[in-house]
């Protein structure tokens, strides 16, 4: 990719399928004032992706996702200015979802009920966060633990029912160099045959955590894996991020990556 080319791609960041609301409790603002900033910076596709709700075997709820108790007002707040500024942006609304693979018939039916019209991977926990997960951002030398990581993602990947996989890059590996080339490359491989695209994560780069890996994404530019960007919107400012579309793209540039932008969206059937 030349630099004009990547001027170019950069202009043409006009799409954010990775946008939360307040009902996850970890997020700030008022869903209009998201929208409102994304049409006042030349966005035309906006979809909401809140933390679908869950409740874990043990019957606890999920704290960081939308409580079950407001999925109704989740959909009619959106559904409302969806139809409000339709002529100016194109709304979707969906859900930001991890794959558990003994809960995942489940949890699928359950959004799919609730009405969401798409979904991205997010992988957070590995295993239930309840009753002793552990968030993968937390250092890690398992090899197991990894294993595990990516077996969930390649599994997410071939379900079919995802949009994107958002922050592939999350866990924080401290082991073997050479294992976590090989898990990443799985990953990889299975986003290029299944051309589900991997998400370069705004947040990630917003709050400097360990996420974009480099190290991730130097073998998804080997494997030519389709790359998307989400702005992983937690602030109505957020709703557009210049500043870090620069150092995606940088990212981009550095690894040659197979850059796709906006993504198809693959919309959930009834």
């Amino acid at each position: 990719m030349t630099k004009n080319e990547s001027k170019t791609q950069t202009e043409k960041m006009t799409y954010n399928y990775h946008t939360h609301t307040y009902r996850c409790r970890h997020a700030n603002g008022k869903i209009e004032e998201y929208i409102k900033r994304a049409i006042a910076c030349g966005v035309t596709h906006m979809g909401f992706s809140d933390h679908a709700p869950y409740i874990c075997t043990n019957g606890v709820e999920s704290v960081f996702r939308v409580p079950v108790s407001e999925v109704g007002g989740y959909f009619s707040e959106i559904s409302a200015l969806k139809e409000k500024y339709k002529e100016q942006i194109d709304i979707k609304i969906g859900f930001e979802m991890e794959f558990y693979p003994r809960h995942f018939e489940k949890m699928l039916n359950d959004v799919i009920e609730y009405g969401a019209e798409y979904l991205i991977l997010g992988p957070h926990y590995i295993e239930e966060e309840q009753p002793s997960g552990v968030h993968v951002i937390q250092k890690t030398d398992s090899v197991k633990r990894l294993e595990k990581y990516s077996n969930c993602i390649v599994d997410g990947i071939k379900s079919g029912v995802f949009t994107y996989i958002a922050h592939p890059d999350m866990i924080n590996f401290t082991g073997d160099v050479e294992v976590f080339q090989r898990e990443i490359r799985k990953i990889c491989s299975a986003a290029r045959e299944c051309n589900i695209p991997l998400e370069i994560n705004f947040l990630g780069i917003r709050d400097n955590r360990n996420y974009p890996n480099e190290a991730f994404w130097e073998i998804a530019g080997e494997e030519r894996s389709p790359v998307t960007f989400g702005f992983d919107s937690h602030e109505t400012v957020d709703a557009y991020d210049e500043i870090s579309l620069v150092r995606a793209m940088e990212i981009v540039e550095k690894y040659n990556l197979n850059y796709i932008g906006k993504p198809n969206l693959i919309m959930l059937e009834k």
